[in-house]
């Protein structure tokens, strides 16, 4: 298994490295300093998993991967900053561990790295992740974890997601279904800053699809359906419906 580093740190390559040690059996380990150094190996050397810092000098690990043409690997970002682009990485489903590095939580990353789904589609969820750091007013899309992979919509193409125990339905404005691998809880603080919200524990709706709210209980969306709006909720929720 080939394995690279990519970071600017010196203390951070050796961390990794050694965490890595008892892994080592079969285990090649290459290590880049720079951007341009990461731009110039990775797509000769053909990784199986990428650690890759986000912030890189005067660069950040985001241009390394709008430069390089094969990212068929696994992909595990490390970074100093909590805040920084951890929304991002949720909305693509990848990876990542802040420095620190934690044993624990890098020896899950690393396990969870070594399965082939998260070697596939990891270009489009790239193209989510950049949707989102992005500076220009694109369209942003989420990458929907499924047993067969990974579906990718656009947020705004989202109408409602609906609790199906341990999974999710997620019906789009285009009447197709969509049924993911994770709770509704997890849709729920993914998009709750995107226009969503979470009607009654079954239902998580977009606002922008909202057509009234009727006055026993209901909402009704522009499609017609009725969906209910549990009480405790519903002064919010008709609160967040004024802001449209």
């Amino acid at each position: 298994m080939k394995v690279a580093i990519v970071d600017d740190e010196q203390h951070c390559i050796d961390h990794l490295s050694t965490l890595l040690k008892p892994f080592g059996a079969g285990m090649d380990i290459s290590c880049f300093g720079s951007a341009e150094d990461a731009i110039a190996g990775l797509d000769t050397l053909r990784p199986d998993i990428v650690f890759l810092d986000v912030q890189l000098h005067d660069k950040t690990g985001f241009d390394v991967l709008s430069s390089i043409s094969k990212r068929d690997f696994s992909l595990i970002f490390t970074t100093a900053y909590e805040a920084y682009a951890i929304e991002a990485f949720k909305f693509s489903a990848i990876d990542y561990l802040l420095k620190p590095v934690d044993k624990d939580d890098f020896e899950m990353a690393l396990q969870k790295a070594t399965d082939k789904v998260e070697q596939s589609q990891l270009h489009d969820r790239v193209k989510v992740l950049l949707s989102h750091i992005s500076t220009h007013n694109s369209p942003k899309r989420i990458s929907v974890p499924s047993n067969d992979g990974y579906v990718f919509l656009l947020m705004e193409d989202i109408v409602r997601c609906q609790a199906d125990v341990n999974y999710t339905h997620i019906f789009t404005v285009d009447g197709k279904k969509y049924t993911a691998s994770k709770t509704l809880k997890h849709f729920e603080k993914l998009l709750e800053r995107q226009h969503f919200f979470r009607i009654h524990n079954s239902h998580l709706i977009n606002l922008t699809y909202v057509n009234s709210y009727h006055k026993d209980g209901y909402a009704i969306l522009k499609d017609g359906l009725k969906l209910e709006v549990s009480t405790r909720r519903k002064e919010a929720f008709i609160k967040e419906c004024g802001r449209f």
